[in-house]
């Protein structure tokens, strides 16, 4: 019965347009989505000294999961604690275990109070972890000095 501003409507179908609305809902079933296994992962730890961002991708670079400090519910001075930092490595590894992630390598990137808790946090989940660099970003030179001053 369909019902359309109010009024019914009685519509009936033979059996013929009923094989072909089944055909239809089969054609139109969702796919199974097969989820990706990935046992080899590269966590890349961002620490600042006003958050730290963990997240941890496959071998070509496609993120599985990742987490932060305010993700977690840290505001404001909280998100730089070592302590935010090491919930936010525990996190982001137990999001990632659903692809039965096996061994990690860690890059971490940057200066901050939190650097070593979160490799600590990732160190202490249970992964092999296969290497530790870090990419913190250094100036070579820097920027152009200014003219000297005249008096």
């Amino acid at each position: 019965m369909i019902t359309e501003l109010g009024k019914k409507r009685i519509t009936t179908t033979e059996e013929g347009d009923q094989a072909s609305a089944e055909q239809q809902s089969a054609v139109s079933a969702p796919k199974k989505v097969s989820k990706k296994q990935v046992v080899n992962g590269i966590a890349y730890v961002s620490v600042s000294y006003n958050n730290t961002i963990v997240t941890i991708t496959d071998l070509r670079g496609e993120a599985i999961s990742w987490s932060s400090a305010g993700l977690l519910g840290f505001k404001g001075t909280k998100k730089s604690t070592p302590y935010a930092a090491n919930l936010v490595a525990k996190d982001c590894i137990e999001k990632a275990k659903k692809y039965n992630l096996n061994s990690l390598k860690i890059v971490v990137r940057g200066v901050g109070p939190g650097r070593e808790s979160a490799m600590r946090g990732l160190a202490g989940s249970g992964l092999n972890i296969l290497s530790i660099m870090d990419a913190t970003p250094i100036a070579h030179n820097g920027v152009r000095a200014k003219k000297p001053r005249r008096v």
